[in-house]
């Protein structure tokens, strides 16, 4: 399984053409206690940078933007009884949807591993970070 980040403070999992995306743990602690998590609908087809959901706190309240484009297969229905789930475990169980990969862009360079600043499609570099290429699915 291979993750990625994105300069919007999301990973995606990859695993067999299928994604889990959720928010990094970076962004949950910018957030602070997450009170609502709006999810995407299952069987929604949704494109790269297009908004499958809304995330609030006691802070704010941000709109989720999916890294790839395809089809939603499952939403964390568990975080709609208990949000904090995002707050207790981001890149775990407080995933936020699963979507089937149909493109996903050539020549993409994304951040692989954790850090504060996780960019994508960036030339900038970022100690003890390792940028690398990532192809199709």
């Amino acid at each position: 399984m291979q993750v990625r980040y994105t300069q919007d403070h999301q990973y995606i999992m990859v695993e067999d053409g299928v994604g889990t995306v959720g928010v990094t743990n970076y962004a949950q602690e910018k957030l602070s206690d997450v009170t609502t998590v709006g999810l995407p609908h299952v069987g929604e087809q949704v494109e790269k940078g297009g908004a499958v959901g809304v995330i609030e706190s006691v802070k704010v309240a941000s709109d989720l933007y999916s890294p790839v484009s395809g089809e939603i297969l499952d939403a964390n229905q568990a975080l709609t009884g208990t949000p904090e789930l995002v707050n207790k475990d981001a890149e775990g169980a407080g995933w936020i949807y699963k979507i089937k990969l149909t493109s996903l862009p050539n020549s993409t360079r994304c951040w692989i591993g954790k850090a504060t600043s996780l960019m994508c499609g960036s030339s900038v570099e970022l100690p003890r970070i390792i940028q690398r290429s990532f192809h199709a699915i």
